[in-house]
């Protein structure tokens, strides 16, 4: 890597770091009460409480969501080598929807149930779901030997668990808007445990993910190369599908299924500088970390006092940018 290319990835890198300060500034004078809540928190408690409780932890939690999610994307890319693959092909946005139907249709059949769920709750469904996805991936590719089966399986997994989601939902059409809420994506019931769940996911996450990734670099070389040079392809390869549960599935369990994030945040990053992984892992973190704080912002302000489903939001802005990359890259006769 070249020093043009290192002063590059510093200067996008301070430049996230600077939108991220500038979100969470932002972040806490949106909402339905507006930046009233703001200017009156010194001598109105309940102003002061909007502030501490409910914007700051839900505009940091956006951010760290985003910053799995971005992560979980660069390590996905890396490890399929594939350019279009994102933070929820082994299955786990599948079964955390699973997971999180499945206690909600639970939860009124019986006191036994009801104490569970209530033990558990909804965020550890969700997380056990995407999790126990991830582990039926891989039991049915039999290991993380072979990429393509493993992309394979859990394509599979998720039709299959995507169905029984469905059919839950048909035997319980009670719990129909309940779980909508969850699948169009939410910060709004993030507060200050769930950050620090959060953060605690992205520092482990991060801090494997950047040991391993030498080894992605190694895999972009071909499969065959990676082991010429010594490296211990099934030992890391099940490691980073362990990080990519880890990321995938707490981003996941706090926020619903948030579309786009993952995909879209290593794109952008390469766009602007050409890097190793163990540099694109980190800004992806960062822009992901971005995206989804700035479209928890748009999603709370373009209807206030109401706000529109954060995942709605990124749906939209989301495939609106793979649209416009893939008619630019038309023309040159080039893949993403």
């Amino acid at each position: 890597m070249n020093k043009a290319q290192s002063r590059q990835a510093v200067w996008l890198a301070s430049l996230l770091l600077a939108a991220s300060g500038g979100l969470l500034l932002l972040g806490i004078t949106v909402g339905s009460t507006g930046i009233e809540s703001l200017a009156n928190m010194q001598r109105d408690p309940q102003a002061m409480q909007i502030i501490w409780q409910i914007r700051l932890p839900r505009t940091l939690g956006a951010w760290l969501a985003g910053a799995l999610l971005g992560l979980a994307g660069a390590v996905a890319q890396g490890l399929f080598r594939n350019p279009l693959a994102d933070p929820y092909l082994l299955g786990s946005a599948s079964g955390a929807s699973f997971g999180v139907a499945l206690a909600m249709a639970l939860f009124g059949v019986s006191p036994l149930a009801t104490q569970w769920v209530a033990r558990l709750g909804l965020t550890g469904a969700a997380f056990l779901g995407a999790v126990a996805a991830v582990l039926l991936t891989l039991l049915l590719a039999k290991g993380v030997q072979h990429t393509v089966r493993l992309l394979l399986a859990g394509v599979v997994v998720g039709v299959v668990l995507g169905a029984v989601t469905s059919l839950i939902l048909l035997l319980t059409p009670d719990i129909m808007q309940a779980m909508q809420g969850f699948m169009l994506g939410t910060t709004a019931f993030v507060g200050w445990p769930a950050c620090a769940l959060l953060a605690s996911a992205f520092g482990i996450s991060l801090t494997a993910a950047w040991l391993m990734s030498h080894v992605l670099d190694g895999l972009a070389l071909g499969e065959s190369t990676a082991q010429s040079l010594g490296l211990q392809l099934p030992q890391i390869r099940a490691a980073l599908v362990a990080v990519l549960a880890l990321s995938t599935g707490t981003a996941v369990a706090q926020t619903g299924l948030i579309a786009f994030v993952g995909l879209a945040a290593p794109h952008l990053v390469r766009s602007v500088v050409k890097t190793t992984h163990g540099r694109l892992i980190v800004l992806s973190s960062l822009m992901g970390a971005v995206l989804l704080a700035a479209a928890d912002v748009l999603a709370r302000w373009l209807m206030a006092p109401q706000e529109l489903p954060v995942g709605v939001l990124t749906a939209v802005l989301g495939g609106g940018y793979l649209l416009w990359l893939m008619h630019r890259h038309t023309g040159r006769g080039a893949g993403l």
